[in-house]
């Protein structure tokens, strides 16, 4: 028994290991600007982690000084857990697939479209619920403190999505460059219905553009994309030491009853 408790509390240890990437994505995602405007998907992971790193504890804890009872609670809890973090992966992969990006001739950034990201996203992100809020943050935000030289490096330069969105107008509606956030010009305003609402007041820019709630969609999808990756090697890592632990623990429960067993006869 002592060998199989023994294997548990490494494998418990390497859980509580495992739980440090899940609060660094975690911490990651909520460092970044445009997930400061997004109050609700800020910190969900890094209470995920957290947890995971509290039940890890308590099965090393258990197995180390031969808890059952503890034990017992770590197995359901790390299962329960374990299921979470498949449906945070999962989601997160369904409603970030769509990209909406499509590239400008003659740039090196991209611009998005609303409508190519999926709905849930957009119905959570963008709705008119939470975007007046959303919307200010960003205006009050340093997401749009660009300099460049000319309109060459502007051009040359890789803008974050959000910047694209957020920052100038959309291409298409033809505006003449004269800086970052300066665009002049009578520009075609019926190309596009976001070309009639961008202003060169630093505090308005195209912030209720939907080509901006694109941009602040595509941040969002390419942060989580990254995040995602950590989280699937950490989840399989995960799923591989519950099923060895849940293992060691059976074998464990079997030696205790086959002693129990013999003490009986002696």
């Amino acid at each position: 028994m002592a060998v199989s408790n023994n294997i548990t509390a490494l494998l418990n240890f390497i859980a509580l290991m495992c739980s440090i990437p899940i609060i660094a994505a975690g911490i990651w995602l909520a460092s970044k600007p445009d997930n400061e405007c997004i109050r609700w998907l800020r910190w969900p992971l890094v209470f995920l982690g957290m947890a995971f790193l509290l039940v890890a504890l308590a099965g090393f804890v258990g197995a180390y000084w031969k808890k059952e009872g503890l034990l017992g609670l770590y197995l359901v809890s790390m299962f329960i857990l374990i299921l979470l973090l498949l449906v945070l992966l999962v989601l997160a992969f369904v409603v970030t697939r769509p990209g909406g990006a499509y590239p400008v001739p003659g740039a090196a950034f991209r611009e998005y479209r609303l409508g190519g990201f999926s709905g849930w996203l957009r119905d959570h992100v963008t709705g008119d619920d939470n975007w007046p809020r959303i919307r200010a943050c960003l205006a009050e935000s340093q997401i749009c403190s660009q300099n460049y030289v000319s309109a060459a490096d502007f051009f040359a330069a890789h803008l974050s999505p959000i910047q694209a969105g957020c920052c100038k107008p959309p291409m298409i509606c033809g505006f003449q460059y004269a800086g970052a956030t300066t665009w002049n010009g009578a520009g075609n305003v019926a190309a596009d219905a976001d070309c009639g609402k961008w202003s060169n007041d630093p505090s308005q820019l195209c912030y209720n553009c939907d080509s901006c709630k694109a941009g602040l969609l595509g941040n969002l999808r390419h942060e989580w994309r990254k995040a995602n990756v950590i989280l699937i090697v950490t989840v399989v890592v995960l799923i591989w030491v519950y099923l060895i632990a849940c293992s060691a623990y059976k074998n464990a429960q079997t030696e205790e009853l086959f002693a129990r067993y013999k003490r009986g006869w002696t």
